[in-house]
């Protein structure tokens, strides 16, 4: 399986027109963050989990030429306001598979509904089928996907565990019942906003935590504001098999 990222940071991040925080200010590509999303991809199967508004220019520098569907974590417009720029692949393979929980959807039909609607015609529109998932298991392509209820704040959304992989970004709490659908796991990516303490994401501590308690593999942080700091310095003090993501990141793994 390969992960590749496609975005690790967020609208509270880098860059920021007019920020002159020293890390927006950074010379270091690893320092420079679009939305949060990440392309997984194994044989016959090619997904892209959440769909911000970088969707667009993350596509093109990781050069994906079919997907076979998005999966959405929650509704929040940094990781589903890039739905339109489906348009080139729906042109081509039809009508894109779309999944997420019955409140994201209605969202995402409210937004985007000409999307979702063949009744309204115009050429080269994006065309999407929405499927509505809950928190129980489900079949995409040839895989089994895990559903993982976390909270974001108030907002119960959802992280994805695909084989011995799993991505949970936004995640504020995750109950100890959700936590054994993790056990075991190889790569495990995890919100790490800033340093400090915020009421609708982990912290840089809280994320360690979590990894320490699961103890994957390997753990990956996403989700980062320029406030974690410099991919340099904050890489330095992370354990040894915690790594702080950066985009166009790819991950191979057995």
């Amino acid at each position: 399986m390969k992960v590749t990222f496609l975005g690790t940071g967020t609208s509270q991040g880098i860059p920021v027109i007019g920020c002159d925080h020293p890390v927006c200010l950074s010379d270091d590509p690893r320092d420079k963050r679009l939305r949060s999303s990440v392309l997984v991809q194994d044989v016959d199967f090619q997904i892209v989990i959440d769909c911000g508004p970088d969707f667009r220019m993350q596509m093109l520098q990781a050069n994906v030429k079919h997907l076979d569907a998005i999966i959405f974590t929650h509704e929040h417009s940094d990781h589903t306001a890039g739905l339109d720029d489906i348009r080139q692949y729906s042109n081509r393979q039809g009508a894109l598979p779309v999944l997420a929980l019955r409140r994201v959807m209605k969202d995402l039909h409210k937004r985007f509904e000409y999307i979702f609607n063949d009744e309204i015609v115009y050429e080269g529109k994006g065309r999407a089928i929405g499927h509505v998932i809950e928190n129980e298991n489900f079949i995409l392509k040839n895989k089994t996907v895990i559903p993982i209820h976390i909270m974001h704040g108030d907002l119960p959304i959802l992280g994805y565990r695909i084989d011995d992989f799993a991505y949970l970004t936004d995640i504020s709490y995750i109950a100890e019942i959700e936590k054994q659908k993790l056990l075991g796991l190889k790569i495990l990516v995890v919100d790490a906003l800033r340093i400090e303490p915020h009421y609708t994401h982990f912290n840089l501590e809280q994320a360690l935590n979590l990894i320490a308690e699961l103890q994957p593999e390997k753990a990956f942080l996403t989700h980062v504001s320029h406030r974690l700091g410099f991919h340099t310095e904050v890489q330095q003090i992370l354990p040894k098999n915690v790594f702080l993501s950066y985009d166009g990141l790819v991950v191979e793994f057995i």
